[in-house]
């Protein structure tokens, strides 16, 4: 028995999306499968399975929720937010249900996504948690200066958008070997659960270039809670203002961290690549 899926994109950062709202993914005797790690790792595969950077099931909504976006990277670990995949599969709901706005809901809480003008579809994705419990931090730091270094970047700032993440700012992002340093950092004791590591150029106070190292993942072309918390931390050093344009090598993402209720807002565009189905059952093991 072969499942219907989606590869869907945000500026390049790419999900393999299943549908599981209308009753749970069969295996090959029609039996209901539970997608584990390792299957999910699998299928994220580039080279033996379909290749994305996160792998998305969609799940039935409840209390005011539209949907329920369950994501995991493609070494298998559970994410609790994905900014690019809210966007797209708010995008896939709202276009079923021939509305402008929807709630998505993952394991770290509810996202209102609306769409706007010119295919762009903007996500509030809650406040940023500057605690170092909140990020988590392995012990009470400052995370507006977290004491780690790597070569020749140090003193990141530190928050959680759901998941942890840490913002070096660099005077200039072509001279950081970021795939030498990143795997390091995310595994850096300091972080308890690993963590996304954003490496960001500021060009001035309106516009930033970023690059991520995503926890599990590696270098991706956009990271949509990424480029949330590098908003958050540059405003928080002086950097920039509280609205900003943040160039990824897949694009811009234009970011807002609200000031009546420090939520952070993310506008960007969605896409879908292709169509297929797959035999889950060939990935169980």
């Amino acid at each position: 028995m072969t499942t219907p899926f989606r590869k869907m994109h945000g500026l390049g950062n790419d999900f393999v999306v299943l549908d599981a709202r209308r009753g749970p993914l069969l295996d090959a005797r029609a039996q209901p499968l539970a997608i584990m790690p390792a299957a999910a790792a699998a299928i994220a595969d580039r080279h033996f399975g379909i290749g994305c950077d996160q792998f998305i099931v969609m799940e039935p909504g409840t209390d005011g929720a539209d949907v329920f976006m369950r994501i995991r990277n493609p070494d298998g670990s559970e994410a609790g937010a994905c900014g690019n995949a809210t966007r797209c599969i708010a995008a896939l709901v709202a276009d079923e249900a021939g509305r402008d706005r929807v709630v998505v809901r993952t394991i770290a809480g509810d996202l209102p996504v609306e769409r706007l003008p010119g295919g762009l579809w903007r996500a509030d994705m809650g406040p940023a948690r500057l605690g170092w419990q909140d990020v988590p931090l392995a012990r009470e730091v400052d995370t507006l200066h977290v004491p780690l270094a790597r070569g020749a970047v140090a003193d990141p700032a530190a928050c959680s958008m759901g998941n942890p993440h840490a913002t070096f700012f660099v005077r200039d992002l072509d001279l950081v070997p970021v795939a030498e340093i990143g795997p390091g950092l995310e595994h850096d004791p300091i972080f308890p659960d690993r963590a996304n590591i954003g490496f960001a150029q500021i060009l001035s106070p309106e516009h930033m270039r970023l690059v991520i190292w995503e926890r599990g993942a590696g270098i991706t072309l956009a990271c949509g809670s990424g480029a949330c918390a590098a908003m958050v931390n540059a405003h928080r050093r002086g950097l920039t203002g509280r609205r900003a344009t943040i160039t990824m090598p897949g694009g811009d993402l234009r970011m807002e961290w609200r000031e009546a209720d420090g939520h952070v807002l993310m506008t960007g565009p969605v896409a879908t690549a292709f169509t297929g189905t797959l035999d889950l059952s060939s990935f169980a093991g």
